[in-house]
């Protein structure tokens, strides 16, 4: 963002009018209910010997030689030549008991940190697809102002706790230092938690830095507040590249958070069964946790899970199936079986928002929810298998987690609630539209959705015939024009700019 568009971002203000957006207010939402359970105890510990042995057995390729310095001295077997890794069972338990089942996530804001663990939920933005689209614009590459309005979307909308790495890809900007044009981004037009891709250790230097100066703090207590979190995705099957290897090491060594994700999609990168696939992705991620440990004992990690399928007649992935849902859950058993928080997704592979997208996500959203995952990942936004960004998705999500967030609030069983006197002045037959204990609570008694058109069909012709997709188009407008940029110390803007400004001159990253 350059100078001219500064006054955009200090002065912008939000465009009320008397039909704003309503929606629930800020909170983090924690699953009261008990983790939903599909296989046995045995069962999971059979995946966990599984995988054990592959890690005994054939191992894992890192490819990184400091990487492979590491995991010799921490006891790993190391066959230099293949980059091959081999764990004794033992040291993958020694080192997975060092990492912490819970942890804070800090954001420049702290009444937006975050839980990471135990029974707290986040709902995280779409990342990493390289096209946006809507309806007025259709679909495209992804660029930089489409990125930062979808940043600015996960400003305004409570329900979406974070932005986890690009919410689309700006290919418009120069891959050597897109980064630097992002995390400013990140830092002026959100106060919430992002992520950051580990492509490099410079690109994470960077970031960490610019986390720094937007708190004012400096990188000693920034490695007692873990800021920033970076999705690590193992090349599947049975590798972690080396360019991960290295901004992993950067934001471990700096305290911050990292979340291991095999990307085992069942029928290719993985074995066509469920059960192999699931013990494949505990073995990628096994291994790399340990790793993480090995380099810094005790640093804030997550178990990631991606196991889905592919069509097997096409081979293209399948998302929103029978298959993801068991994974997920399974997964959610697998983390708990190794006290560490746990990653899943809200995902579909449907190429325009329709029915198929809707049943798709929640096919996927509610095992998330029952299997306690903590952090969601592309919770909003997600379209064509992670190939595409959707602004009317995004508004068609933020209903899901609404409602979500809201099937997770406890009932209460109090006297008031179970309303006996009401019940009693109704008597046979009548109705409760008009009691004095309807009329003290209609106004947040049920939850009042955002897309939904609740309209019988009469009103609902009046209003245009309107369909979820075209209303949605409609809000995610709206909340662009209600959105409000949050406050930056001028000091910390001019501090960011100039970091920025000196690192493009030499950015030390090849641009590719």
């Amino acid at each position: 963002m350059d100078r001219k568009s500064k006054h955009k971002r200090r002065g912008r203000t939000q465009s009320r009018t008397n039909n704003a957006i309503e929606q629930l207010p800020w909170k983090q939402p924690r699953n009261p209910y008990p983790p939903f359970e599909i296989v046995s105890a045995d069962q999971i510990e059979e995946i966990h010997l599984a995988s054990l042995r592959i890690l005994e057995e054939v191992g894992i390729a890192f490819l990184d030689e400091e990487a492979l310095d590491i995991l010799k001295e921490s006891g790993a077997e190391i066959e230099r030549s293949t980059q091959m890794v081999k764990f004794a069972p033992e040291l993958i338990e020694e080192y997975l008991k060092k990492a912490p089942s819970q942890f804070t996530l800090h954001s420049r804001n702290p009444v937006h940190n975050l839980e990471v663990g135990k029974d707290w939920n986040i709902f995280s933005m779409v990342a990493s697809p390289p096209n946006c689209s809507d309806i007025d614009k259709g679909r495209r590459a992804g660029n930089f102002e489409d990125f930062q309005n979808l940043v600015r979307l996960s400003q305004h909308f409570n329900t979406i706790h974070m932005t986890g790495g690009y919410a689309v890809e700006p290919v418009d900007l120069p891959a050597n230092t897109r980064h630097l044009d992002c995390a400013l981004a990140h830092l002026l037009l959100t106060d919430k938690v992002f992520g950051a891709y580990s492509l490099g250790r410079q690109r994470i230097s960077d970031t960490i830095d610019m986390i720094c100066i937007s708190r004012g703090i400096k990188r000693d207590q920034l490695k007692t507040q873990p800021s920033l979190i970076s999705i690590i995705n193992t090349s599947s099957p049975l590798r972690v590249d080396g360019v991960m290897i290295q901004g992993m090491l950067e934001m471990v060594r700096n305290g911050q958070s990292i979340c291991v994700t095999p990307f085992t999609l069942s029928g290719a990168m993985a074995p066509v069964t469920l059960a192999g696939a699931l013990s494949l992705q505990n073995a990628e991620a096994l291994a790399t946790l340990a790793f993480t440990q090995m380099v810094a004992p005790g640093s804030p990690v997550v178990y990631g899970g991606f196991t889905s399928n592919v069509d097997m007649k096409s081979g293209a992935p399948a998302f929103g199936t029978p298959e993801l849902a068991k994974s997920t859950l399974i997964g959610g058993q697998l983390a708990r079986r190794y006290g560490l928080p746990y990653r899943a997704s809200n995902v579909n592979a449907c190429n325009i928002v329709d029915a198929q997208a809707g049943y798709e996500s929640m096919m996927s959203l509610w095992p998330t929810i029952l299997s306690h995952c903590n952090l969601v990942k592309h919770a909003a936004g997600w379209m064509e298998g992670g190939l595409c960004a959707s602004f009317e998705k995004v508004i068609v999500d933020v209903e899901l987690l609404q409602m979500m967030s809201s099937f997770l609030e406890q009932l209460s069983f109090s006297g008031e609630e179970m309303a006996f006197d009401a019940i009693a002045e109704v008597g046979p037959g009548g109705h409760f539209f008009g009691t004095q204990h309807t009329l003290e609570r209609y106004e947040k008694a049920f939850y009042a959705p955002i897309l939904s058109d609740w309209s019988n069909f009469g009103m609902w012709e009046e209003k245009g015939t309107k369909t979820a997709f075209q209303r949605a188009n409609h809000i995610w407008k709206q909340a662009l024009e209600e959105y409000q940029q949050p406050t930056l110390e001028e000091s910390r803007l001019e501090a960011l700019e100039s970091f920025v400004s000196k690192r493009k001159e030499n950015p030390g990253i090849p641009n590719y």
